[in-house]
């Protein structure tokens, strides 16, 4: 069976074509290849364009494409033209889709019909930075490759429904809270998941073994404590601003702060949550950058800068929730550190552990250093060794994570007819 997965973001489209091998001696798990894979990023009037094949780029180009729906006409023009040149058709049996928000209703995987694509859609409200890209990305692979190609929607929040509600339920009016579905929803589930399993296949030991504390920073972040392979905490909530500090999100904020800001800014609430969305975390903290990589350079020799208060704090706020999650799960056998920050900047590593050594975490400073490049899906230990607690580098591959969980949906499908 050949799953084309895509992750609609909210200005970009990632793609891959896995095959996976359906005979019996393979348990129907075996992912034979994955021939094809890219990405259309900042769509827009200048978009840039990549296809690999393989592992070798093939295209790589910019042009203007407006909308989720134009990319992926452009990605399956991208695909079908590499086909060709290779001699064969494309052959896509199943497509699986991200979908970051699947609220109250969609707890696992499913196959879209017309009633969960205007679930979907009333979602958006709850996240319409990223659900509207992911119903133009639905509808635009359903024009290009037919009613009959079963189209699967994979949700970021699915992973975390398991958490109890000791932690998924705000300490509001319950019943105003029931009405509205105002709980704590958590977000990145997708990578998530994979982190974990990634790192259960680097310990050799079974995902229903272990407790793990698993790191998703890059521009958005968030923190999850896994027991047994269910999550019982993660660090966003309701909305994906809660949590963390990040790229231009607030993240752990005094709720009155809102109020406040109305009242002596004169700004209306729809304005302070775009003030907290787009204008705060490192951007908003530095003055300068949401790019971890500006702003350690700005703050070199300036302990005093803003930059270098912006780097302390985020580092800070991660070590404090590694340090609850140790508490909600009674230790932890590993920490996993993925997304774009926590698989490519030692340093920030590095601050986030220091001092750690209380609860058994300790980095081996050469191979955190030799860990900066790292291929998707092949963890690096960076703990010294014989640490209490592991700790380790793994490049999240969504896309992977999202054909799987589509491969194992459609195979479901017959027998729940």
């Amino acid at each position: 069976m050949n799953v084309l997965a895509i992750n609609s973001g909210s200005s970009s489209l990632k793609f891959k074509v896995v095959e996976f091998d359906e005979s019996p001696r393979t348990a129907a798990r075996f992912i034979a290849s994955s021939r094809h894979e890219g990405f259309i990023e900042e769509i827009g009037p200048v978009a840039k364009m990549m296809l690999r094949h393989s592992g070798k780029t093939v295209v790589q180009a910019t042009g203007p494409v407006s909308t989720h729906a134009e990319a992926v006409r452009s990605m399956m023009q991208m695909l079908e033209e590499s086909s060709k040149l290779e001699g064969r058709d494309l052959r896509v049996d199943a497509v699986g889709h991200r979908v970051v928000h699947g609220g109250e209703q969609f707890r696992e995987p499913v196959v879209i019909d017309d009633d969960v694509l205007a679930a979907i859609d009333r979602l958006a409200e709850w996240a319409p930075l990223h659900n509207p890209g992911s119903i133009a990305g639905i509808k635009g692979a359903c024009a290009a490759l037919g009613p009959h190609i079963p189209m699967v929607a994979v949700f970021d929040t699915a992973f975390h429904r398991s958490i109890p509600p000791r932690a998924a339920t705000y300490a509001i009016d319950l019943d105003l809270a029931r009405k509205h579905g105002i709980h704590r929803y958590g977000f990145h589930g997708i990578a998530h998941a994979a982190l974990a399993g990634i790192c259960a296949a680097a310990v050799n030991r079974p995902l229903a073994e272990l407790r793990l504390i698993t790191l998703q920073l890059g521009n958005g972040c968030s923190a999850t404590a896994i027991d047994r392979g269910c999550s019982v905490d993660t660090s966003m909530g309701f909305t994906p601003l809660e949590g963390l500090m990040m790229g231009t999100r607030s993240g752990d904020l005094d709720p009155a702060v809102i109020g406040h800001l109305v009242r002596r800014e004169g700004l209306s609430v729809d304005e302070v949550e775009r003030l907290l969305n787009e204008r705060s975390g490192l951007l908003g903290v530095s003055g300068l950058s949401r790019d971890m990589r500006e702003l350690l350079k700005a703050a070199e020799g300036k302990p005093d800068s803003r930059a270098a208060l912006a780097v302390d704090m985020f580092c800070y706020r991660v070590r404090k929730y590694i340090g609850a999650y140790l508490a909600v799960l009674g230790g932890a056998d590993a920490l996993v550190f993925g997304g774009g920050i926590g698989e490519r900047s030692a340093v920030v590593r590095a601050r986030i552990c220091e001092g750690m050594g209380w609860c058994g975490l300790r980095l081996d400073p050469l191979r955190n250093q030799a860990a900066v490049e790292i291929s998707s899906g092949e963890p690096m230990k960076i703990s010294e060794e014989g640490a209490p607690l592991a700790c380790y580098v793994a490049g999240v591959d969504e896309e992977m994570e999202i054909a799987r969980a589509t491969f194992d949906c459609v195979l479901k499908r017959p027998a729940s007819k």
